[in-house]
């Protein structure tokens, strides 16, 4: 059954991924806390190992496809967070998982209030 819902979940955040151009880990790493039970960091590292290919791949080639991506400035920005990524992990790693959480959710109601607010 955990199969089932995890595809229901990667389809989910796949389709939010591609249509609003956002991380899919806003919507995966919620339902693996919430429906899967899974800690804070082992949300995060699951929802990382989502991303490796699949959505980033198959998206980026539909926008591609129509001129709406700009490949050097992408790749350029890819090695940012190549070496964002790894600092980030490291920093997670230290952190309790009660004060992770509550980053994340601030970190969330932020992007909210920007979007919501901003004309």
């Amino acid at each position: 059954m955990w199969v089932l819902w995890g595809i229901l979940t990667g389809l989910i955040a796949g389709i939010v991924s591609g249509f609003f151009g956002v991380g899919g880990a806003t919507v995966i790493i919620p339902i693996l806390i919430y429906f899967f039970k899974m800690s804070q960091h082992k949300a995060q590292g699951t929802s990382l190992a989502v991303f490796l290919l699949p959505v980033g791949f198959l998206a980026f080639l539909q926008y591609y496809k129509t001129g709406n991506s700009d490949l050097k400035l992408g790749l350029t920005i890819a090695i940012g967070l190549f070496l964002g990524g790894l600092i980030g992990g490291i920093l997670a790693q230290k952190t309790d998982p009660y004060y992770l959480r509550k980053a994340f959710a601030i970190f969330l109601i932020l992007v909210g209030l920007q979007l919501f607010f901003r004309k």
